[in-house]
């Protein structure tokens, strides 16, 4: 069997089709569509040199990785690898292959650290270390059965606070660029982030074929949006939550919860029967609030790190 490793080819739908369907089954509790596989690549900021590669066993694409420098960290020579192949393809080299050839890719930019995420099965950690990585920090997938499980009751906003939606800013995005810069500064990781670039966020994040304006809820304090829950959808039945958080001086409001309780129960009503986020283990405060909802945990990454060079 001969096994190679390329590039996606943004062009080819067989590509996107092939490297989303194994995101989604090495992977299945984040979402992914051809569309967002495309998307992510042909919008990433050039400085970020965003690359999608592809293991290839006789045609057939068992394993993709995710390639980027951290080019919106104040600190130089960071980037990322993130290596995905499916169950059941695994133990004939694809994701070998692909690690050498993200390594050489990256060093080749300058990058002299590279992190990882890795599922914390024993196996992927051997993977990991093995090859020099050495573990950080970790995090938590977590799923809440949109279809069967019990909400919380929906909350009347307090005084002085409007609930709306993402759509509502669609003729001026400025004023949530603000807040999710400020929220994003503040979330744990091992890469400090800095957005800065409005017209970068506009075309990565604001346009990504995976938000869900509609179901995106803000928690508005004298016409600034405070906090928000920013819903992402597949087109399908599953809902995930892509950032939840609050600007610093309005925290302790419970102004996160009540955006995300009332996009939750816009999702449910929508159709939506399956709903996914993500914690970092240390983030307590965000872990208990999606127990509250009903979240279970559902599966760990550990964030693995290793010197290039």
């Amino acid at each position: 069997m001969t096994m190679t490793v390329r590039d996606l080819r943004p062009d080819v739908r067989a590509d996107a089709e092939g490297f989303s369907d194994t995101r989604r089954l090495a992977l299945p509790y984040m979402l992914s569509t051809p569309e967002s596989v495309v998307h992510t690549l042909t919008h990433a900021h050039p400085d970020a040199h965003f690359g999608q590669l592809i293991a290839e066993e006789d045609g057939e694409i068992i394993g993709t990785a995710q390639i980027s420098v951290a080019h919106a960290s104040p600190e130089p020579g960071q980037g990322s690898a993130n290596i995905y192949v499916r169950p059941d393809r695994t133990r004939r080299g694809a994701g070998s292959l692909l690690l050498r050839t993200a390594e050489e890719r990256l060093a080749g930019l300058g990058v002299t650290k590279l992190f990882a995420w890795v599922l914390d099965e024993p196996e992927n950690r051997a993977f990991a270390e093995r090859r020099g990585f050495r573990a950080s920090r970790s995090a938590y997938f977590l799923r809440l059965d949109l279809a069967a499980g019990p909400l919380p009751p929906r909350q009347d906003p307090p005084a002085g606070v409007e609930l709306r939606t993402g759509a509502d800013f669609a003729d001026d995005p400025r004023p949530m660029f603000d807040l999710d810069a400020e929220v994003v500064a503040d979330e744990p990781s091992d890469i400090d982030v800095e957005f800065t670039d409005y017209e970068a966020w506009l075309e990565e994040t604001w346009k990504h074929p995976l938000l869900n304006l509609d179901l995106t809820s803000v928690a508005v304090v004298d016409g600034r949006p405070a906090a928000f829950s920013v819903a992402y959808t597949d087109g399908g039945t599953r809902y995930a939550t892509a950032m939840t958080g609050t600007a610093r001086e309005f925290r302790g409001r419970g102004l996160a919860k009540l955006a995300k309780n009332d996009s939750l129960h816009r999702a449910r009503a929508a159709g939506y029967t399956e709903a996914f986020t993500g914690n970092d283990t240390g983030n307590g405060p965000m872990i208990a609030i999606n127990k509250w909802f009903g979240y279970e945990v559902c599966a760990t990454e550990v964030r693995y790190v290793r010197e290039l060079g």
